[in-house]
């Protein structure tokens, strides 16, 4: 089997990016109410900003607070000349709706580009991810099938979009479809954040799982959707089925879309901020 290095793919990413012109304006990520994987999430998107010397700041506001109040917090931000960016940490508590607050940004500081004006501007995050990954395996997507599990706003919408027109059959999965339909995909990508979802018996031979999915498994430990423990242990596989699966690619969780996504916010901080 093949991990694909996320990190070594963000790595590069920001490499290139301390050769350009820094932007002399702050990011700024707005988070509200309490999420500890977005906090850990945010605490890696400051450490990058200290690599590139970029000001970070964190907006944390409570959860009590109204839609109208973080709407307005935003729209300060829009104004601000010293502000170049905004991030809405997603998800947001479940009294918000997001499609009331996101249209608030403004495009030319939409670092996620969420809003129709941002994706003018700028790719969303998980297109520039899934490109970097495609890119670093060097696979053509023109003949392949390719399986998308979880339709959301964040990952499976976008992705969907992406391939339309560009490969020979896409395979949309939601949680009513039958799991086992991936069997037909060279390229399966899913974002559901249910861990262990997918497992590896389910995969063709050769296929590239890239894994946006994260959550807890039963043990309180991170994980992604895929589930590529059974690749170490041949015990439960038919014979020469174990060797055929160790064929497959993937990124793992840690370490796989995460740091990628990451760097792409910068990429995309640097675009808006050259317009």
């Amino acid at each position: 089997m093949q991990i694909i290095d996320g990190r070594k793919i963000a790595e590069n990413i920001i490499s290139k990016l301390k050769e350009q012109k820094k932007p002399q304006k702050s990011l700024v990520a707005i988070l509200v109410g309490e999420n500890a994987q977005s906090e850990s999430f945010l605490r890696q998107k400051a450490k990058i900003a200290d690599q590139l010397g970029i000001e970070f700041k964190l907006i944390k506001l409570g959860e009590e607070m109204s839609e109208t109040k973080v709407i307005k917090e935003i729209e300060k931000l829009n104004t601000d000349n010293s502000v170049g960016g905004i991030i809405l940490q997603l998800p947001l508590p479940e009294k918000f709706k997001k499609e009331n607050i996101i249209p608030s940004i403004s495009p030319s500081k939409d670092i996620d580009a969420l809003t129709e004006g941002g994706k003018k501007l700028v790719s969303p995050l998980v297109v520039e991810v899934l490109n970097d990954v495609l890119s670093y395996i060097k696979i053509d997507i023109k003949n392949k099938v390719v399986a998308v599990v979880g339709r959301g706003f964040l990952i499976g919408g976008p992705i969907l979009e992406f391939f339309s027109n560009k490969c020979e059959k896409i395979i949309p999965l939601n949680s009513k479809s039958d799991i086992n339909l991936i069997k037909e995909a060279d390229i399966v990508i899913s974002g559901t954040g249910k861990a262990g979802l997918i497992k590896p018996e389910l995969l063709k031979d050769n296929a590239v799982v890239i894994d946006f999915g994260y959550g807890l498994d039963a043990s309180g430990k991170l994980k992604g959707d895929f589930d590529p423990s059974i690749l170490t242990s041949s015990a439960c596989l038919p014979v020469g089925r174990a060797s055929s699966l160790n064929t497959i690619s993937y990124t793992p969780t840690p370490g796989g879309t995460g740091p990628i996504l990451v760097a792409e916010i910068y990429k995309n901080f640097y675009k808006l901020n050259s317009l």
